[in-house]
């Protein structure tokens, strides 16, 4: 059975041909020795069959480290093992068994470690005295030590490179996160500034038609056309934005979606003003901006919103009372926008009362603006500053 302790990252081509290089190392030593010595038997060796049994028992190692992944202490102690009577075996073995300590399994480790000096003494011995086993081993002891450090150290590599995946794969999930909640704070915003704008309207024209007895059939009969034509915009702005949301990536979005209808800019303001005048409100409107055709879109489109939302604030808070809209600006300078209406006595001007101020807020300073609310003199006064760039 596997656990996390495992799991080994896949290695590229370049890691792997090094380290078979590194494995091959004593064999292609052993390969030149003979070379050099013109086909004699080099020592301790007795005969070429011996010879040729030390270089076999070397690319048998080099063919077992292809499991040495799968199987790490099986095949560290089957390329050891051999180390006795082969010097070319060395190789395997101790890539072999790097690649164990990797697993940081001690149980595993250490007794292939003592098998591993036990295998170095052996061929000491067998090779020469007592004295020559004991100073193999003690240097086979030295270079495990080091394999052990190397194993370790590409073990915590190994570690630090997955908490680095998991750590951006966290983060992608919290970009993605954050993306979703601003696409609903979007949906919402644009809901807001939408539909509280035509519901306000429809409130006042039934109202109209509620309380008012004097209406004559004709009258009556514009009220609810108007409330009709009213409630046919609501669909329509609500479907302009939802089409903007999916073309702007949401599920549904892509190629084939419809043309996009027109957003609401600064150009629209007259049309809303005569909206809410044909619905009752009282609306007096100062238009001091310079240049407007130099006026980015997207701050024509907040500047809009912004006063379509004040307008619904006062109907809302301050019905059939008398709004200003004042508006100003030139390229440098920024734009400037103030709608005032009288105050309610006992309600209170801040965001608590008054919702769609917090989603004003919002949008402005998305725009890189500024917004600002009071009460003076009995009136409630709204003051945007939007960014308008030379």
């Amino acid at each position: 059975m596997h656990d996390a302790d495992e799991h080994q990252p896949p290695i590229d081509r370049l890691g792997s041909t090094l380290r078979h290089l590194f494995a091959a190392l004593p064999l292609l030593l052993y390969v030149v020795m003979v070379v050099l010595l013109s086909g004699r038997v080099p020592m301790p060796y007795s005969s070429l069959g011996w010879v040729l049994a030390d270089m076999g028992l070397g690319a048998a190692g080099l063919v077992l480290m292809r499991w040495r992944r799968r199987w790490p202490w099986q095949i560290a102690l089957a390329t050891t093992v051999p180390t006795i009577a082969s010097f070319t075996a060395s190789g395997p073995a101790l890539v072999a068994y790097t690649s164990l300590v990797t697993h940081r399994r001690w149980r595993q480790i250490v007794p292939v470690a003592a098998v591993a000096i036990l295998s170095m003494f052996l061929a000491g011995r067998w090779q020469g005295t007592p004295t020559t086993g004991l100073l193999n081993a003690a240097a086979g002891a030295v270079t495990l030590a080091g394999a052990t450090v190397l194993g370790l150290y590409a073990r915590s590599r190994r570690d630090l490179a997955a908490s680095q995946r998991e750590a951006e794969a966290a983060a992608q999930r919290q970009r993605v996160e954050q993306a979703q909640l601003a696409e609903r704070l979007q949906i919402a915003q644009e809901m807001h500034d939408v539909l509280a704008h035509r519901i306000s309207l429809l409130a006042m024209l039934a109202g109209g038609l509620a309380y008012r007895k004097d209406l004559t059939p004709e009258q009556t009969r514009e009220a609810a056309l108007a409330i009709q034509e009213n409630a046919h915009q609501s669909l329509n702005e609500l479907r302009a934005v939802l089409g903007t949301l999916r073309r702007d990536g949401g599920p549904t979005g892509g190629a084939n979606e419809g043309p996009e209808g027109p957003q609401p800019t600064l150009d629209h303001l007259d049309t809303l003003f005569e909206e809410v005048r044909a619905a009752g409100q009282r609306v007096e409107v100062d238009d001091a901006i310079d240049c407007r055709e130099r006026l980015p879109t997207q701050t024509g489109r907040h500047a809009y919103r912004i006063v379509q939302e004040a307008l619904t604030n006062a109907r809302k808070h301050a019905p059939g009372s008398r709004v200003t809209a004042e508006l100003g600006g030139r390229p440098g300078e920024g734009l400037r926008i103030r709608v005032s209406n009288p105050a309610p006595p006992g309600q209170s001007a801040g965001p608590g009362s008054r919702l769609g101020l917090v989603g004003l807020a919002e949008r402005t300073r998305m725009a890189g603006g500024t917004i600002s609310h009071t009460v003076r003199h009995g009136r409630f006064i709204l003051d945007a500053r939007l960014p308008w760039e030379a």
